[in-house]
């Protein structure tokens, strides 16, 4: 078990927390962060471009001229692809690009990026994240003035609306629930902002 300080928002030492080497100790596996993220960003590809191929393109029901004795080749419409305006040949159609990786794979990328935070001392432990008001202003300042914070992920309980409201509006920072946490999300924020009861949720799912 890792033993990891648990801070005030003032950065004060208010306790410790240990978690499980298996989920905040692992080796980081490039492949297992480039599998993941791979496929969250092929997920967001809508898939909904497409073209009209001869049959769909209005138009071009009769036949042109006459199959034969006018000395010129033989076509059987004007919207053919070779036409001007004609249909696309072999043109894209609507396709579903999802792709999920397997449990074990997805599970063991998140633990390789909790882990890689740990180890390079970007992970903080709040005791917990209460500002008494949702205010975006409060947010800011408690994240960049109080905990010297400048790019980060904060992973609060969904019970805790205020912390939300308060900092998902902010430019350098976001805000998830501990069952929404993903990979890419760790990777593109410099430091990564756990409070003691998302820590122990994340321990838990991940074990």
């Amino acid at each position: 078990m890792a033993k990891f300080d648990v801070v005030d928002l003032d950065m004060k030492k208010v306790g410790e927390l240990e978690l499980s080497d298996a989920v905040f100790g692992a080796e980081p596996n490039a492949n297992l962060f480039y599998e993941v993220a791979k496929a969250q960003q092929i997920n967001r590809r809508r898939g909904t471009v497409a073209v009209k191929n001869s049959s769909l393109v209005s138009g071009g029901g009769k036949k042109p001229w006459k199959q034969k004795g006018t000395g010129r080749a033989r076509q059987g419409s004007t919207r053919a692809s070779h036409w001007v305006g004609g249909g696309k040949a072999m043109g894209p159609k609507p396709r579903d690009y999802t792709y999920r990786p397997p449990k074990s794979v997805r599970k063991g990328a998140l633990r390789a990026a909790l882990s890689l935070r740990a180890r390079e001392k970007a992970l903080v432990i709040l005791s917990d994240f209460k500002l008494g008001e949702a205010k975006s202003k409060k947010a800011f300042e408690a994240l960049t003035k109080r905990l010297k914070l400048k790019n980060a992920l904060v992973v609060e309980m969904k019970a805790n609306t205020e912390a939300h409201r308060s900092i998902r509006n902010l430019a350098s920072f976001d805000v998830l629930a501990p069952e929404g946490v993903n990979v890419e999300s760790i990777l593109r924020h410099k430091q990564l902002v756990l409070t003691q009861s998302a820590a122990k949720q994340l321990e838990g799912s991940l074990s």
